[in-house]
């Protein structure tokens, strides 16, 4: 039994291994294993949203996952936060994050992304929007449908441009 169970052990460990290199939404988590414990500290976001949705909680995964630390605050007055922080409304979705920077982050942006722009907000920017819930964002996978869509910069003055565009393969 001693015998059979040291192989099953170091199989065990490699599959947790393996599973741990990347996250489940096929992007490269932008820590390292001590990176992380480093830096966790200090990439974290309070994110805020409906009790009720489940992709905000999926999102949450993702960029914990990926090397952030997550607050969520469950709201029912989301609309008045983002009106607060700045996001028009053609920038929203279904939920608000913000930096200890106070920089924002509205919706299903991918994790590395955020980190990217923490690592070098540009001075006339409050943060990053991806609008809507595309299909294949962190947070909204569904099988293999994926949209492509735009991460947008939203300016100071109210206005957006492209930061990034996410192109799938379908």
């Amino acid at each position: 039994m001693k015998f059979l169970l040291t192989p099953l052990f170091f199989a065990l460990a490699f599959c947790t291994a393996f599973a741990n290199a990347t996250d489940n939404h096929g992007i490269q988590p932008s820590l390292t294993a001590s990176e992380h414990s480093a830096v966790g500290k200090a990439l974290s976001l309070s994110v805020f949203k409906s009790p009720t949705c489940g992709c905000c909680q999926k999102w949450i995964d993702h960029i914990e996952h990926s090397g952030f630390r997550a607050v969520a605050h469950d709201t029912d007055r989301l609309n008045q936060v983002k009106t607060e922080r700045g996001i028009l409304p053609q920038y929203q979705s279904c939920h608000t994050s913000v930096s200890k920077d106070g920089f924002v982050f509205e919706g299903h942006i991918p994790a590395t992304i955020v980190k990217r722009f923490l690592d070098n907000p540009p001075t006339d920017a409050i943060g990053l929007a991806v609008p809507g819930m595309p299909m294949g964002s962190p947070g909204m996978e569904m099988g293999n449908m994926r949209d492509n869509y735009n991460v947008l910069i939203l300016r100071n003055d109210g206005s957006s441009d492209i930061y990034e565009q996410i192109i799938r393969n379908r």
